[in-house]
């Protein structure tokens, strides 16, 4: 993808595959970017070649689109793509796919499950992002975070609100922390106060309990209507008073849901700064251009879409062990074993035999695209 620096399998992964009894086959330069040299892929036991041919292919982003001219029409047939995929918002390089004949995994739907822990690669990445996020909130603020006792006098240390407390969220927390700032954060999920808490944030309450505010894999899911109200007005509340806000809220498969309007953030102070980390997915701000830092009523809204890419080296690192670990548990003896009674594989199968097989992408494009 245009600007991706990341890569799906480090030397490190490479040398322990290849001690699988795998042969490992690395397209020229592919590292390069996050810091791995082909000589490193070469040492590690790994073959450089221009233009590899192999039966598993490993990315980091799945095809973009199922035009004749997609890389989804580029694939070997019958060859075993894993990638991230995000099926539900991909449908046309999902159909691409099933009609290429490629077995495809999705790393986005890895399951939360304790087995599974080491693969789960959506975590990996939004501790990245969390970290970031609260980096580039620090830069564009024209303040210290922490208070600073000079001889000129005493400034106070800035005020963070953090919205979402998933893995990004809480990883923004304890970053904003280290800072030195005084930090807050909202979720509709009562269930998440106490890890909150624990990093040392104030939980900031929704007034109705939200008994059903999660789904099934413990992901925040979309309020509506009345509530839907009530959250903008208490996250507006509590913007008014803050220095930064870091958004971090997904709705797996749709876009992000707008947290922030234009008119919330003329409440906040000039100079303050808004970081969203949903930019990628639209955005949880009105005020947000994806791929672009811009100004809005004195407020600085950063909507950065390379934070991962901005990490490579680590992000890679982090990556190349969840694909790893994914592999080996697909092919625990060198040899491919499809066990479709495993929740890992069962789960993160997509595409398989000419057919989609992931039952909710399925019937997405069974209703053209609509839930």
């Amino acid at each position: 993808m245009e600007g991706e620096k990341r890569v799906a399998l480090t030397p490190e992964g490479a040398k322990l595959l290849a001690q699988k009894n795998m042969e490992v086959l690395v397209q020229t330069g592919a590292g390069e970017r996050a810091g791995f040299t082909d000589a490193m892929y070469s040492e590690a036991g790994g073959t450089v070649q221009a233009a590899p041919d192999a039966k598993v292919i490993l990315k980091v982003l799945g095809p973009a689109d199922g035009s004749k001219d997609s890389e989804a029409a580029k694939f070997p047939k019958d060859s075993i793509l894993i990638s991230f995929l995000f099926p539900s918002a991909n449908l046309e390089a999902v159909k691409a796919l099933a009609a290429r004949g490629v077995t495809s995994f999705a790393m986005d739907l890895i399951p939360r499950i304790t087995r599974a822990q080491r693969m789960d690669a959506l975590s990996s990445m939004s501790t990245i992002a969390g970290y970031r996020g609260a980096l580039l909130a620090a830069e564009n603020l024209p303040k210290f975070f922490p208070m600073f006792m000079t001889a000129a006098g005493t400034l106070a240390p800035a005020k963070v609100l953090i919205i979402g407390a998933g893995v990004a969220g809480l990883q923004a927390i304890a970053t904003c922390k280290r800072l030195g700032a005084i930090v807050e954060a909202f979720d509709v999920r009562p269930a998440v106060k106490e890890q909150v808490q624990s990093l040392g944030a104030r939980f900031v309450d929704m007034p109705l309990v939200m008994e059903d505010a999660e789904d099934a894999s413990g992901y925040a899911k979309e309020v509506t209507g009345d509530t839907h109200a009530q959250e903008l007005e208490l996250i507006g509340k509590h913007m008014a008073k803050s220095d930064v806000v870091i958004t971090t809220a997904l709705i797996p498969g749709k876009p992000a849901p707008i947290l922030i309007t234009k008119d919330m953030v003329r409440m906040m102070q000039r100079g303050s700064v808004i970081v969203d980390l949903a930019a990628p997915a639209g955005g949880n701000c009105e005020g947000t251009v994806p791929g672009k830092t811009v100004v809005v009523d004195g407020v600085t809204i950063v909507g950065s879409t390379s934070l991962l890419s901005d990490m490579a080296a680590d992000a890679s690192r982090m990556y190349s062990r969840n694909i790893t670990e994914f592999l080996l548990n697909l092919a625990p003896e060198g040899e491919i074993k499809l066990d479709l009674d495993d929740p890992i594989i069962q789960g993160t199968l997509v595409t398989h035999e000419g057919k989609v097989v992931h039952d909710p992408t399925r019937l997405l494009i069974e209703h053209g695209g609509t839930a």
